[in-house]
């Protein structure tokens, strides 16, 4: 059975953005952790090919973002975009067609899945119906949400285990050893880039041990954090795929089901 939640006091706010060019700078190059150069796409615009459920590794690309980047050209009103939007949040591209999508995460920019995003382009603008932050498990009081619509919660593998716990399947157990790029950032902000982490899709649902992001992130013994997957192929050192934070709290009130199929993608 789904948890009981605070769903019904939430509030629902239309933000505005745009989808940001992709941007770089007059060297080009970049360096990997091997001292290799290269110069590859990933961040911002429109990227095809790539979408929620397909594999986060393996493509020619570094920090890539799957499906529309999103920003505002105002910094509070991108603050704004990346504090309040929520995995699942509905997406409407403005225009003619109106096409629609959802929130896959955050990153520099908020991450849209977007089934037509070949009709996209960037400085078009589209309407985000934010909601979620603020979302509580009534009966799991030390597990805090973030980042996650209510309304994707039913669709998630998530419910209350016999013993109390709250029982998640997860596609991978992350090791304590692998988060980078991200550590001591709000975890409503951007996500946790995992070295060394390969075999993942974008939207697969990862258990990171002994990590604490109630406050923050960081690592902490005895603490766990549960995100989707939402960025893919990282090339520069302390980087790597990431998931945006949904759930995190004592590694005690979790009850994991190991779950290759566990992903977001199926249960839009």
């Amino acid at each position: 059975m789904t948890p009981r939640t605070n769903a019904h006091r939430l509030l629902t706010q239309v933000l505005a953005g745009e989808v940001c060019p992709p941007r770089g700078d007059r060297f080009g190059y970049r360096v990997d952790g091997e001292g290799r150069a290269f110069l590859l796409p990933g961040m911002g615009g429109v990227t095809l090919g790539v979408r929620v459920g397909d594999p986060a590794t393996g493509h020619a690309a570094d920090h890539l973002e799957p499906g529309l980047s999103v920003w505002h050209p105002d910094p509070a009103a991108d603050h704004a975009l990346q504090f309040l939007t929520c995995v699942g949040n509905e997406v409407t591209v403005l225009g003619p067609r109106r096409p629609t999508g959802r929130v896959l995460g955050q990153h520099a920019y908020v991450l849209v899945d977007l089934a037509d995003a070949d009709e996209v382009a960037p400085g078009d603008r589209v309407a985000i119906r934010a909601r979620g932050q603020g979302l509580r498990l009534l009966d799991h009081p030390d597990v805090v949400v973030k980042n996650l619509d209510p309304e994707l919660l039913p669709n998630l593998p998530v419910d209350t285990a016999p013993d109390g716990r709250l029982r998640v399947s997860v596609a991978a157990r992350i090791p304590r050893s692998a988060p980078g790029a991200g550590t001591g950032m709000a975890s409503e902000f951007a996500n946790t880039d995992l070295m060394g982490v390969t075999d993942v899709r974008i939207g697969d649902l990862v258990a990171l041990e002994d990590q604490d992001h109630r406050f923050g992130r960081g690592h902490r013994a005895g603490y766990m954090a549960i995100g989707a997957i939402s960025t893919g192929d990282c090339l520069l050192f302390g980087h790597g795929p990431g998931p945006t934070t949904l759930f995190t709290g004592p590694a005690a009130a979790f009850d994991l089901v190991d779950d290759p199929t566990a992903n977001i993608g199926a249960r839009w």
